[in-house]
């Protein structure tokens, strides 16, 4: 998603409070369509399709008002059993974060993934912390982005997994960097 949406997109914070955050889903689980906010057109978009056989393990979208190293807003995993749409606005609780480092036309990025769980009023967190995941799950994640980033031309690089509070921190230090772009756009 774009680190300047739509205006009325652009009016949601990345906080909800009660340390929770408000992410809008771009691209389903199961889908092999991975879909991305068209600025100009004011909707999402078919960006790409995957190869036959992959498909985003979990939803896929970002945190509305931040801006990561890649120039788009924070990269969100939201770990759930069943799918929501595309554009849906879910409260979510950062649980952890895959770090990695992505390389494309020579140039080396810092492009972690940030993974959370969906919260509702009739729904708790149902994980505090990635360390509570299952056993496996991780790795098969990082196989997916290792995988999905190959066939488009890039590498990643996955270079570690951190918890809940340092997802926080890089929800943070993304908060301070898109106030510091939007003030000077």
């Amino acid at each position: 998603m774009s680190p300047l949406l739509d205006p009325l997109l652009d009016r949601l914070p990345a906080r909800t409070g009660k340390g929770l955050v408000n992410i809008i889903v771009d691209t389903p689980k199961g889908s092999r369509n991975k879909f991305k906010w068209d600025d100009n057109a004011r909707c999402f978009r078919l960006g790409r399709i995957l190869p036959a056989g992959a498909s985003f393990p979990y939803d896929f979208g970002s945190i509305p008002r931040t801006l990561a190293e890649d120039g788009d807003a924070l990269d969100v995993l939201l770990i759930a059993e069943a799918p929501c749409f595309v554009g849906c606005l879910v409260t979510g609780k950062l649980i952890g974060a895959l770090c990695a480092k992505q390389t494309e036309k020579g140039k080396t990025i810092r492009n972690d993934r940030l993974l959370a769980v969906p919260v509702t009023k009739a729904n708790p967190a149902a994980f505090g912390d990635i360390r509570e995941l299952p056993a496996g799950l991780l790795e098969e994640i990082e196989h997916f982005f290792v995988s999905y980033n190959r066939a488009h031309g890039r590498r990643y690089e996955p270079t570690g997994r951190v918890g809940a509070k340092q997802a926080e921190r890089a929800l943070a230090a993304a908060e301070r960097l898109y106030s510091r772009r939007s003030k000077k756009a």
